[in-house]
């Protein structure tokens, strides 16, 4: 079980609208319930992919960061978050180190219907798979410390669909929460259900939340109705139901 209302919480996602696309119905429900909750991002996004239209120009240029930037803040407004910081930024960095920026790995789609996804050509030295996960381990449980965490939320070995990065944080949060104790909790991914133990969590009423949410991802999405049109062309449902694995320390 999830720790009670007013316990401090912890998100770690990959990507600017993955904590949206994923878990922005469980973000805006613990807001709503009183818990403390803090999303760390571990990658600006910087490989991104744009929607075709009036924000294609942005694709390939140092501008796409600063634009999904202003996208994430506006997401996490929509959704009651107030603290956020990046992975390798302080407090999200082991004291007395730099600043470091973990940078996105890219991707590539692994099958003809574009669900599962497989590491990029374009990964460099500072992409988020380059680094050691202990490294970067380190540097989410500074920031676990400094928030006094009761628990950490990120993705489960599959990562949702594949994402390098996505699964790259998994193994950043494992590492990190038997470092520290602090509970994992997994969100399970689609194809992996059913999952014995896992937690399901219908929260509906959260939908006009998570829809002006994913509203301030244009760069990444669009949203129609009670659905995403990906950049890629796909479509889904926005996500009001979701799975947690039985916590991990």
């Amino acid at each position: 079980m999830l720790p009670p209302a007013g316990s401090r919480v912890v998100f770690l996602h990959a990507h600017p609208d993955d904590e949206t696309l994923a878990t922005g119905v469980l973000i805006a429900a613990m807001v709503d319930h009183g818990y403390d909750v803090s999303v760390v991002t571990a990658t600006r996004g910087e490989l991104g992919a744009v929607v075709p239209g009036p924000l294609s120009h942005l694709e390939g240029t140092p501008e796409l960061v600063g634009h999904r930037l202003d996208e994430l803040a506006g997401a996490l407004r929509e959704l009651g978050v107030r603290r956020h910081y990046f992975l390798g930024t302080p407090p999200a960095r082991v004291p007395g180190l730099p600043p470091r920026t973990y940078t996105d790995s890219g991707m590539r789609w692994l099958d003809a219907a574009e669900t599962i996804a497989g590491p990029g050509g374009e990964a460099g030295p500072d992409a988020l798979t380059s680094a050691p996960v202990g490294t970067a381990a380190a540097d989410l449980a500074a920031f676990l410390a400094e928030a006094r965490a009761d628990a950490l939320i990120a993705y489960d070995s599959h990562g949702g669909y594949g994402h390098p990065d996505h699964v790259a944080c998994h193994d950043i949060a494992v590492a990190t929460s038997a470092a520290t104790g602090v509970p994992l909790f997994e969100v399970v991914s689609e194809p992996l259900l059913p999952v014995e133990g896992a937690m399901e969590y219908r929260l509906a009423e959260y939908l006009p939340a998570v829809r002006a949410a994913l509203g301030h991802h244009a760069s990444q999405l669009t949203v129609q109705g009670d659905e995403v049109v990906h950049v890629g062309g796909q479509r889904q449902p926005i996500l009001t139901t979701l799975w947690l694995s039985a916590p991990q320390a």
